[in-house]
């Protein structure tokens, strides 16, 4: 037995919740959860396994559900590092977290991407679905995002972290990245 197939025989086995929960495809209420999602993290890695988590945010349904297995994503200039698209050139897996201010739960999304250009979006009718967050953000380009897994996961890091408590909230709304450095973390 494996380190990983002892490690889950010594807590009791996969919850029996978890086990039956990913999905091929985005469930309905998946698919709710992402319309409504204003944000989310993409984690991808390249061959060689080097790794980026990229935030990316816009107005809810700034994603587009293209179908139960396929969203677009759209990609607005930025710092233009583009580390994930290098990451795509050799590995066009990516993982997606989505999350929405105040609720405790993600969606978490599993694929294959194919990135699009400017001319493929319009060739497949879909650069006017795509919404832009401010008018001075300028598309650059879409993901297509097949999906291979799809789930709700559980609240518990939000509630460990006390992520969406107004307190929290209102204490850090008054701090700079400068406040950060100069306070002990058991402020």
């Amino acid at each position: 037995m494996g380190r990983i197939e002892s490690m889950r025989a010594a807590l009791g086995g996969v919850h029996p919740l978890a086990a039956t929960k990913v999905k091929d495809h985005l469930e309905p209420y998946v698919a709710a959860f992402i319309r409504h999602a204003p944000f989310f993290v993409i984690a991808t890695s390249n061959a060689a396994g080097d790794c980026d988590a990229s935030p990316k945010g816009g107005q809810p349904g700034f994603v587009q559900i293209i179908d139960e297995r396929t969203l677009l994503i759209p990609d607005y200039g930025g710092n233009r590092l583009f580390q994930g698209y290098e990451n795509f050139e050799t590995n066009p897996k990516a993982g997606l977290v989505f999350m929405i201010p105040g609720l405790d739960i993600t969606a978490r999304v599993n694929g294959h991407v194919e990135v699009l250009e400017l001319d493929d979006l319009e060739r497949r009718g879909v650069l006017d679905a795509v919404r832009h967050p401010d008018p001075s953000a300028g598309l650059v380009q879409g993901i297509l995002l097949h999906v291979d897994q799809a789930y709700f996961h559980c609240p518990r890091s939000f509630q460990f972290a006390a992520l969406w408590d107004p307190e929290t909230i209102e204490r850090n709304a008054r701090r700079s990245i400068k406040d950060l450095a100069a306070t002990p973390v058991t402020d």
